[in-house]
């Protein structure tokens, strides 16, 4: 079953990146108002596209500082990013611990050093340094 649904992933990337070879063949008049029409009929929009971007990333353990400097470089706004990772305010505290436990597991250690060590990487996961060291007081 598994290897079926990676079969299918696999073709359905092999499609999409022919549709955009295939795109370079019209006019970019054409491209701009296929672009257009998908976004009227909300096929295409940055609310949808953030939404699940930070839904996606949430779930794989990231925090909201790494989460916003990737929608940065995709293009979206502050505006929107913010209100998407807003909808998380009352969860990163939660997940940061979750992904500490996960790595190192339950007990927090005393050395400073490997408190560093586990604050460097949560940091590098997107959560601030003032939530990291909130965590370990």
């Amino acid at each position: 079953m598994e290897d079926k649904k990676q079969q299918t992933s696999v073709r359905n990337k092999a499609m999409d990146l022919l549709a955009r070879r295939e795109l370079r063949e019209f006019d970019s008049d054409e491209i701009t108002a296929a672009i257009d029409s998908l976004q009227r009929d909300n096929l295409l929009s940055d609310e949808r596209f953030t939404e699940s971007y930070v839904s996606q990333r949430f779930n794989a353990g990231f925090g909201p500082l790494k989460i916003r400097y990737e929608l940065r470089q995709k293009g979206i706004s502050e505006s929107l990013t913010d209100e998407f990772l807003e909808a998380y305010a009352d969860r990163w505290d939660r997940l940061m611990q979750q992904q500490r436990v996960r790595k190192y597991g339950e007990a927090i250690p005393a050395d400073y050093n490997q408190r560093m060590k586990q604050a460097r990487f949560l940091q590098n996961r997107g959560f601030s340094p003032e939530s990291v060291m909130r965590l370990f007081r």
